[in-house]
C-alpha cells in the first residue's frame, strides 16, 4: 500500500489535468512508482488558486510521455477523481497537517497513512445545512478486530481499504460534489441566477455534471453546474447549453423557446463562479455540445 501526494498548480508549465493525467520529469519516477493502483492527493501551493490540499484521485498508471521527450504521465482511473467538499489548508490548529512529509517541496512524493488519512477527514467534513441528507446518516465505518489475533497486519490493511473505499463511495461523492458545486455558485442556478433557499434552510438548486459520471466525467467542480430542478432535466436532455465563453444556447427543438428565453439570465451568459480556477472547463462543455446538445 502506497499512498502519495501530487502538487499541481492551474497556470503549471506542465501538462496537467489532475482527473485526466499528472506529468511529471524523470527524476520523480522512483516515487511516482510505487503509487500505480493506489491513491494520490493533489497539493497546491500558497499562491495558487487551491492554497492547500483540494482534491483525491487513483493512479491507474504510469506511462511514458508520447508527446514530451523524457517526460512521465501518471494516468487517473477514470471516474476516480474527486473534489474535497473542503480545501484542507497546510496547516491545522497551528500545526502541520502533514506530519511525516520527508520533503514538502517535492513534487512527487509519498505520504504517511496517518497524514493520508487525517487530510481526508479534514477533507470531508460533516454535512453542510444547505446539503440534502441523502440516505442514512454517513459514519466513518466502523471496524472490529477479530480477538485473540496476534498479527494485526492483515486487518490494519482491510481497515484502510475500507476507509478509502467509504471516501470514494457514490454517497460520498454525490455529497461532495454537490456542495462544492453549491459553494462555488453561491446557490445560485447559473443559467437563470435564482438563488432559493427552502424553510429548512437547504438550498433548492442542484449540482449538475456537464460530461456524466457514466461517460466518464469526474466530480470535479469544474465539471459542474448548479442548476434548478427545470433547467437541470433540459441540460441533461440537451435542451440548452453554454458555449466555451458561457453564452447560452437554446435548442431548436425546444417546443416553446420564448418560455425558455424568459427563464434564462437577461444577459444571456451563465453566472460563473468568483474563483477562475472552479469556471467550467472547456473540454466538459464541448463535450456536451457535441454529444448531448440538440442544435
Amino acid at each position: 500500500m502506497a499512498r502519495g501526494v501530487f502538487l499541481h498548480k492551474a497556470d503549471s508549465i506542465y501538462d496537467d489535468d489532475p482527473a485526466v493525467q499528472y506529468q511529471f520529469p524523470p527524476m520523480y519516477l522512483d516515487r511516482a512508482l510505487p503509487l500505480i493502483d493506489d491513491w494520490v492527493i493533489y497539493k497546491g501551493t500558497e499562491k495558487s488558486d487551491h492554497p492547500g490540499y483540494f482534491a483525491m484521485a487513483k493512479v491507474e498508471r504510469i506511462v511514458p510521455d508520447p508527446s514530451a521527450r523524457g517526460m512521465h504521465l501518471a494516468l487517473i482511473e477514470p471516474g476516480s477523481y474527486l473534489d474535497f467538499e473542503r480545501e484542507v489548508p497546510f496547516r491545522d490548529r497551528g500545526e502541520r497537517v502533514e506530519r511525516d512529509c520527508p520533503n514538502p517541496q517535492w513534487a512527487v512524493r509519498p505520504i504517511s497513512l496517518a497524514d493520508f488519512n487525517r487530510i481526508l477527514d479534514l477533507g470531508f467534513p460533516e454535512e453542510d445545512p444547505l446539503l440534502p441528507r441523502l440516505g442514512t446518516p454517513l459514519e466513518p465505518p466502523l471496524v472490529v478486530p477479530p480477538t485473540g489475533t496476534e498479527d494485526q497486519g492483515p486487518f490494519a490493511l482491510d481497515v484502510e481499504r475500507e476507509r478509502v473505499t467509504y471516501y470514494a463511495s457514490r454517497l460520498v461523492r454525490d455529497r461532495a460534489f454537490r456542495k462544492r458545486v453549491l459553494q462555488a455558485y453561491d446557490c445560485r442556478c447559473a443559467v437563470t441566477g435564482l438563488k432559493l433557499i427552502n424553510g429548512g434552510g437547504r438550498a433548492e438548486v442542484e449540482a449538475a455534471h456537464i460530461k456524466p459520471v457514466e461517460a466518464m466525467g469526474p466530480d470535479s467542480v469544474t465539471n459542474g453546474l448548479a442548476l434548478s430542478g427545470t433547467v437541470h432535466w433540459m441540460f441533461d436532455r440537451g435542451l440548452i447549453s453554454l458555449t466555451d465563453e458561457l453564452d447560452i444556447l437554446v435548442s431548436r427543438q425546444v417546443n416553446d423557446p420564448d418560455s425558455v428565453w424568459a427563464l434564462v439570465n437577461k444577459s444571456g451568459k451563465a453566472l460563473a463562479p468568483a474563483r477562475p480556477a472552479l469556471r467550467p472547463h472547456p473540454s466538459f462543455l464541448g463535450w456536451h455540445r457535441e454529444a448531448r446538445f440538440k442544435d
